[in-house]
């Protein structure tokens, strides 16, 4: 939030401050000190409330093996005890997650995607297509006088997504606003742990709502597939509904508007790339990679814990421990990116970790890239004449742990 004062980072736990206001408006030279420090090193992490002792895994390479690691676990029973032990403030108590797609490990999580995989599929994300298309148009006919400043962070970059996933999971209009308030509060650093376990209430109360209506009156929408969604025999609990639809959600709309903004704001910040993309729109698909490269959407992994002792180069993390990938640092290095802080819209070989990788690889990822593809496809087409409406110095990220995206991005297209 804007309202946070700039602090110094300092150091924690073996290494800079990660929570600090200073980490998250330049994150990328404190994380190239750190890899060059050895990659992997113990900080203080903070995940929903609680602020914990966690091992951050900082280069690509071994970032991208640990994500398919079966020795990290997700698993949403034993979580909350090593969260615990490892809190910062031995008085905290972390949350219980819910049992979910997000938090278990295979087979369960098998199972769950399984499911899921039946009701998410790429046909259902490429049906959408034509729609996305006419709301991102419509969006644009409502906010954009050629030549007048507009915040596209509000306008375009939040609004589209929240429609996206409003539409596809079949919630009513008017409760668009309630999932923006919900995940903008689970991402925020400086609130409190009341507020967010409030939100979460409130969002998981109005999810039984929404499957109890969709019980009664099915449509052609996401959570009625899920509600159906069947494996010889088996379906998905109300619980796993819930979080499912939850989970969707907030990754659904949280990535894909930070992919936006970020994406038009590196574009304004190379203008020769800019050119380059307008005279050639078949590069977009691979200049969506790159913007999910260059700013990765997420800056942390989700959260994992050792079942048995890793070796990570030359240290051994313990078993029970707390580890996080930083994505944002593993898409930025040299040693698997050459000119890895330039960004290239031709770049090819371009395996970035902004979606994860292995069998927690982002299931949203496709409809993410559409909703890219689509929006930068027309604010080319529409407009040849983009200029940033503020000092870049002005510009600020929001203060989060877990994702990376601007407060506010004024501009003007012409």
């Amino acid at each position: 939030m804007s309202t946070a004062p700039p602090t110094v980072a300092t150091l924690t736990a073996g290494g800079v401050d990660l929570l600090s206001w200073r980490f998250v408006q330049d994150p990328y030279a404190t994380y190239q000190d750190l890899r060059d420090a050895g990659t992997v090193r113990r900080h203080v992490v903070k995940t929903l409330a609680t602020e914990l002792n966690a091992w951050v895994v900082t280069d690509y390479d071994n970032g991208r093996a640990l994500l398919t690691d079966p020795r990290l676990s997700k698993d949403a029973v034993n979580l909350p005890a090593i969260v615990n032990a490892r809190a910062v403030d031995p008085n905290t108590s972390a949350p219980e997650h819910p049992r979910s797609m997000l938090f278990s490990d295979p087979p369960e999580h098998t199972r769950l995607r399984k499911l899921i995989g039946k009701a998410f599929t790429m046909r259902r994300v490429e049906r959408m297509r034509e729609w996305i298309e006419q709301t991102t148009d419509e969006l644009l006919d409502q906010v954009i006088t050629p030549g007048e400043e507009f915040d596209l962070v509000e306008e375009i970059a939040l609004a589209l997504p929240i429609y996206v996933i409003g539409n596809l999971l079949g919630v009513p209009a008017e409760r668009f606003g309630d999932f923006k308030a919900w995940s903008g509060a689970l991402a925020s650093v400086d609130i409190s742990a009341e507020e967010k376990q409030r939100a979460i209430g409130q969002a998981f109360g109005y999810l039984g709502q929404l499957i109890q209506e969709k019980r009664a009156n099915p449509g052609e929408d996401m959570v009625s597939a899920l509600i159906e969604a069947d494996d010889d025999g088996v379906r998905l609990t109300d619980t796993e509904l819930m979080s499912t639809i939850f989970l969707v959600m907030n990754a659904g709309y949280e990535t894909t508007a930070n992919m936006i903004s970020s994406g038009v704001l590196a574009l304004l910040q190379h203008p020769e790339q800019l050119a380059l993309l307008r005279s050639d729109l078949s590069l977009l698909p691979g200049a969506v990679e790159e913007f999910l490269r260059y700013e990765s959407p997420l800056n942390l992994s989700t959260i994992r814990f050792t079942t048995s002792p890793v070796q990570v180069g030359e240290v051994t993390i313990p078993e029970n421990e707390i580890v996080f990938v930083a994505l944002m640092s593993a898409n930025r290095d040299p040693a698997r990116f050459a000119d890895p802080n330039r960004l290239d819209v031709t770049r090819t070989s371009n395996a970035h970790l902004s979606f994860g990788h292995g069998v927690h690889h982002c299931l949203g990822a496709p409809l993410a890239r559409l909703e890219g593809e689509i929006v930068f496809r027309k604010l080319l087409e529409r407009f040849p004449d983009w200029e940033l409406a503020a000092e870049p110095a002005a510009l600020r990220w929001r203060y989060t742990a877990q994702f990376r995206g601007l407060e506010t991005l004024p501009v003007r297209l012409t």
